[in-house]
């Protein structure tokens, strides 16, 4: 990993964009791009913080932008009614007039896992320029947080889990959780009725 961070540091901004854009077009086994951005400016302390997090949300939200058409491709494989379920969402997000643009907001602001968001998006065949715009803006925010505070965060974060993989299988499997979770909720029901209703998820046909 750190000559990835010495090879790509070499090209300076344009390089931590391309990681970025990788780190982000993966679904899984990926490290979050806090780590990846706070380690490059560990390293080079003389990058601007924010110039730094603009690249870097930047690099990330096209990166989103690959994995969420990269997912709509498998729609076909998901099942009648959880794809009647996603176009509720859809359709509810459709309505509000920022609806897609907090949601994302949300997620590119927080620890939360946002990958499983952009593929859910994919599958959702969402279209809306809120996405993004909500994303970047939030990513914005949280790299700035995190750069700033990068050794307070990073290194307690790493002694937790010295095992990289680890951190990252754990990081991705609180995203699948999250994943079955909102495929298990009737979005029919909570929508019209504002009840919550669980059904048992049933996203893959084959």
């Amino acid at each position: 990993m750190f000559d990835i961070f010495e090879i790509f540091g070499e090209l300076s901004y344009f390089g931590i964009f391309l990681v970025l854009i990788g780190v982000n077009a993966s679904p899984i086994l990926m490290p979050p791009s806090w780590i990846v951005l706070t380690s490059f400016y560990l390293i080079d302390p003389s990058l601007n913080v924010v110039f730094l997090a603009m690249v870097g949300s930047t690099g990330a939200t096209i990166g989103r932008f690959t994995l969420k058409k990269i997912s709509g491709l498998f729609r076909k494989f998901v099942s009648e009614e959880q794809k009647s379920n996603l176009d509720t969402i859809g359709d509810y997000l459709n309505r509000k007039k920022y609806g897609y643009m907090i949601a994302s907001f949300l997620f590119g602001a927080t620890p939360l896992p946002s990958n499983m968001l952009f593929i859910t998006y994919g599958l959702m065949r969402a279209k809306s320029i809120g996405i993004y715009i909500g994303f970047w803006f939030g990513r914005t925010i949280s790299y700035i947080v995190m750069i700033y505070f990068g050794n307070a965060v990073l290194t307690p974060f790493l002694e937790m889990f010295e095992d990289r993989l680890t951190g990252i299988l754990l990081i991705d499997g609180v995203g699948i959780l999250l994943i079955v979770l909102f495929a298990s909720i009737n979005w029919t029901v909570l929508i019209t009725e504002r009840k919550i209703k669980l059904v048992r998820p049933k996203i893959w046909r084959f």
